[in-house]
């Protein structure tokens, strides 16, 4: 019986086209997508921000400024005019006028009315502002410093007898070294280790359409009731339902996987890397799995119609999905949304999968989503399984 069963709901499921679409399709897409548009926010060499200068000193020490800011490869200089108007109208994100007189600053000479003059676009964020406003003052230290060096080597020629001085530097690579935890020497995060993860997430919880709608289907047609009174235990239903679908959703979690490590990098973004244990990711996508078909069929006994389970199955799947750090990544999120997201399955999966991919994480290192998951499906099931009940026997 319990053989026929998987059968009948392999058949189901394979006529279902649009279903399969949905559960393959739609997810290697959005991985691509994703992929490609998240491909320079990883990018130390990608400029992020606009600005020009304009230089009414004209003098060494604005000219060394100007060399040094155009040697960061964050920012990006576009030239324009005196008479300049507004940075968004001049299509750049700051504007720094260097006044008469700046060359001061450099001296023992009067400072006065030599300071930068900065003009912001209005809509900038403070990150953005802060972040120029660091990179505009380590370029006129660098400057001080080549100064204060310039200067002591002029003392050290005019006085024979003086000692050496040291010369001071400003280097940031000797002052600090990038490490990214759990990754090699010199290795970076890409965005396709970020979105795949993201969009394997969200795909396994659209099984709740094709469920939910085989589910609704056979309920109306008595399939449901027939097999009750062939003394068809509320076990075997629902395992019957629940192990094709984790099967499918094995094999979305690898389709996505492939499509990373050799689908997106024919776009020109970096192939997805698996760095953890293989046990974990087995683990973790089966626990995910298991949640979302748990989801599934709750909503599936609980709507009338397949049009119900549709709409509530879209909604909570994009809620659950942008709560839980899949369409709006949770480290650009406030502190308390972090804390929020923890409501969402999604969120315990994709860091599940994070640990995987990116943490170089082991079995145990994935124990807590584990469990999460699987308790929150078995919880499902069990809520499905009274709503289940409380109907068969209000229809009998």
């Amino acid at each position: 019986m319990f053989k026929a069963m998987l059968i009948k709901e392999f058949l189901l499921v394979s006529r279902d086209k649009h279903a399969l679409a949905a559960l393959f399709i739609m997810p290697a897409v959005f991985i691509l997508i994703m992929s490609l548009a998240l491909k320079d926010v990883f990018n130390e060499d990608k400029a992020l921000i606009e600005y020009a200068v304009v230089d009414k000193d004209n003098s060494l020490e604005s000219f060394s400024v100007m060399k040094k800011l155009r040697l960061n490869k964050m920012m990006h200089e576009h030239n324009i005019s005196d008479d300049f108007k507004r940075p968004k109208e001049e299509g750049v994100q700051f504007i720094v006028v260097i006044p008469k007189g700046f060359k001061n600053q450099f001296s023992q000479a009067d400072a006065n009315n030599s300071a930068l003059n900065i003009e912001v676009a209005a809509d900038i964020g403070q990150n953005h502002l802060m972040l120029f406003k660091t990179q505009i003052l380590s370029a006129v230290m660098q400057v001080r410093l080549d100064a204060i060096n310039l200067a002591q080597e002029m003392q050290r020629h005019r006085d024979k007898n003086a000692p050496k001085a040291q010369k001071i530097e400003f280097d940031e690579k000797k002052m600090m070294k990038v490490h990214y935890a759990a990754l090699e020497a010199g290795e970076k995060p890409t965005s396709t280790q970020q979105s795949v993860p993201s969009w394997i997430v969200f795909g396994l919880f659209f099984v709740i359409i094709p469920m939910s709608t085989i589910f609704i289907s056979e309920r109306k047609q008595n399939t449901l009731m027939r097999l009750s009174t062939m003394n068809v235990t509320l076990p075997v239903l629902f395992g019957g339902k629940i192990i094709p679908y984790m099967l499918i959703n094995q094999l979305q979690v690898w389709v996505m996987i492939a499509v990373g490590m050799f689908i997106v990098p024919l776009f020109g973004a970096a192939p997805l890397t698996i760095g953890g244990d293989i046990s974990a990711l087995v683990a973790i996508s089966l626990a995910l799995s298991l949640s979302a078909i748990g989801l599934s069929i709750l909503i599936a006994v609980s709507v009338d119609s397949v049009e119900q389970a549709t709409t509530i199955g879209g909604i909570i799947n994009i809620l659950l999905g942008a709560i839980g750090g899949v369409m709006v990544p949770k480290f650009v999120m406030p502190d308390f949304m972090r804390e929020f997201a923890n409501v969402s399955p999604m969120s315990w999966g994709l860091e599940g999968f994070l640990d995987v991919f990116l943490r170089r994480g082991t079995l145990s290192d994935v124990l807590y989503e584990v469990f999460g998951l699987v308790m929150f499906g078995l919880v499902s099931l069990l809520i499905a399984a009274i709503i289940f009940k409380y109907k068969i026997r209000r229809v009998a």
